[in-house]
């Protein structure tokens, strides 16, 4: 709790001093990109300086491992989104190396949350009520395999405007240098 009261102060001065005048954009993106990209803390500010990207140039979607889970998941209804109603062009899966989807051990998961207080009962009713957990927590072996899956997820969708670029990129988390694994123009 204490996290909340440092941001909530840090704000309030952050307001006051109108600090914020500099972030001011428009809700569309400068250039017409969409990036689906993971979570990982590594990448907050490298990615966008390592595209030269600024506020107000894209628009950025984050998930655990920048993975399209599903073609009617809220990664795909962003993407959506942004292509249809905020003038988005172009579609760039950015994964990275390293990335800790890699190294996720479904089952440790669960048992970290069984320590947290979900309990048994709660996986059972889960798990019989046709949800996976062991499969739906699991990450991936290949990082490369994993940007591919998820552009072609992407690019096969029935509501993908037709011509739409989708792009599949690795970026290291150490040096920001870009892989190009997909080139959705080709």
């Amino acid at each position: 709790m204490e996290k909340l009261y440092e941001i909530l102060a840090f704000n309030k001065t952050f307001v006051e001093n109108k600090e914020f005048e500099r972030y001011q954009t428009s809700k569309f993106p400068n250039k017409k990109i969409v990036v689906l990209t993971c979570m990982d803390t590594r990448l907050v500010e490298l990615l966008p300086q390592a595209m030269n990207i600024k506020n107000g140039d894209i628009k950025m979607i984050k998930n655990a491992g920048a993975i399209v889970s599903h073609p009617f998941g809220s990664a795909m209804k962003s993407i959506l989104v942004a292509l249809y109603e905020l003038q988005a062009e172009e579609v760039m899966v950015i994964g990275h190396y390293d990335c800790g989807m890699s190294q996720i051990d479904s089952k440790q998961m669960i048992k970290h949350m069984k320590e947290r207080s979900i309990s048994e009962e709660v996986i059972n009713t889960l798990e019989h009520s046709g949800i996976p957990l062991v499969e739906w927590l699991s990450g991936f072996e290949s990082v490369e395999e994993n940007v591919k899956h998820s552009v072609q997820v992407i690019k096969n969708h029935p509501l993908l405007p037709k011509g739409t670029p989708v792009h599949g990129l690795i970026i290291d988390p150490h040096t920001g240098r870009l892989d190009l694994i997909v080139d959705g123009i080709g």
